[in-house]
C-alpha cells in the first residue's frame, strides 16, 4: 500500500485548513506526553484533501484521568472517536464496549468509534501500519526472523501483523520477563509454525530489529536494547514518531544498517484509523 497522504496536505501546510463550524465533526488523539504526536498534522491533512468537514485535535490526558475522559467524550454528540497512543493503548482495552478480534489477542487498542448511542469500539492497527511501511519500502518481513524490544500495546501489535506476514521466528525482549513470556504465548497460540523465545542477548542473530518500546522519546532514555550488538547487515526499525532519528536508529545508521523510522508507520495506518473512526467511508 503506497503512503494515502503523500502530496495531500500541501493546503494545510500553506495554512489554509478549512473553518471549524457548527457542523464539524470532532477527533482527538490521546497520549501522555502530548508534545510528540504527529498525528494531527497528518489526519488533518489527510481529512482536508478528501473535503471531510472534520478535524482531529490533541487531547493531554494522564492514566488517572482516562475513565474520566472516555465517559466524558460518550456524551459529546458531535464527536466521532479517538486514536490512543502511549501509555493508553493497553488500558483502553477494558474502556471499550466492543474490541476487534485483533485487538482482544493483542492486548490493546489504539482507534475507538464512538457510535451514536455514545458506545466505543476499539481495534488496534498499529502493526498493520508497520508491516505496510515495511512493504512500501521494498522490506516485505515474509520468511524474517524478528527481534521486538517490548511487550506492550504497540509491540504485541507489531508481533501479530508480523506473524501474519509470514516471519518466521520472534524474539520478544521486555525488561518484565514474565509480561514477554505472555505475548509469546499468545503468538504461539494463534500462530503454531512460529518459533519464539524471550532471549534480549539474541539480536544479532536476527534479520529484523524493532523498538517497540518508547524508549528513546526522552533525551535521557536508556536504550531500549544493547546498541552494541547491532550488526551492519540488519533493517532496524523504530516505532517512535518524535524524534525521527531516535538514539537507536542513529546507532544502527552508523553501523551501516538499513533503517525506518516510525512516522512511515503513521502514514501507512492514518487511512485505516480514518475508515474506523467513521471520517472516510
Amino acid at each position: 500500500m503506497n503512503s494515502p497522504i503523500v502530496g495531500e496536505g500541501q493546503a494545510l501546510h500553506r495554512g489554509f485548513l478549512p473553518p471549524v463550524t457548527g457542523r464539524t465533526r470532532i477527533y482527538g488523539i490521546l497520549a501522555d506526553p502530548i508534545y510528540h504526536v504527529k498525528t494531527p498534522e497528518v489526519m488533518n491533512a489527510l481529512l482536508t484533501s478528501r473535503g471531510v468537514d472534520g478535524v482531529l485535535v490533541p487531547f493531554h490526558v494522564k492514566p488517572d484521568g482516562l475513565k474520566t475522559l472516555v465517559d466524558g467524550l460518550r456524551r459529546m454528540e458531535n464527536f466521532g472517536g479517538f486514536i490512543a497512543t502511549v501509555p493508553h493503548k493497553t488500558d483502553m482495552l477494558a474502556l471499550c464496549d466492543e474490541v476487534t478480534g485483533a485487538a482482544r489477542n493483542i492486548g490493546a487498542v489504539n482507534c475507538v468509534r464512538r457510535e451514536a448511542d455514545g458506545r466505543m469500539v476499539g481495534a488496534m492497527l498499529d502493526g498493520i501500519g508497520f508491516v505496510e511501511a515495511l512493504r512500501v519500502a521494498n522490506a516485505d518481513p515474509a520468511g524474517m526472523s524478528v527481534y521486538l524490544a517490548g511487550a506492550g500495546g504497540a509491540s504485541s501489535a507489531i508481533a501479530f501483523a508480523l506473524a501474519e506476514a509470514g516471519v518466521v521466528h520472534i524474539t520478544v525482549a521486555n525488561r518484565t520477563i514474565e509480561r514477554a513470556k505472555g505475548l509469546t504465548e499468545r503468538l504461539r497460540a494463534a500462530y503454531p509454525a512460529l518459533t519464539v523465545d524471550t532471549d534480549a542477548d539474541r539480536i544479532a542473530n536476527h534479520d529484523l530489529v524493532v523498538n517497540g518500546t518508547s524508549l528513546g522519546m526522552r533525551l535521557n532514555d536508556e536504550p531500549p536494547l544493547d546498541l552494541s550488538r547491532l550488526r551492519g547487515d540488519q533493517l532496524v526499525a523504530d516505532a517512535i514518531m518524535e524524534p525521527a532519528m531516535t538514539p537507536l536508529l542513529k546507532a544502527a545508521e552508523a553501523k551501516g544498517c538499513r533503517i525506518f523510522p516510525g512516522k512511515p508507520m503513521l502514514e501507512s495506518q492514518i487511512v485505516l484509523m480514518a475508515q474506523h473512526m467513521g471520517a472516510l467511508a
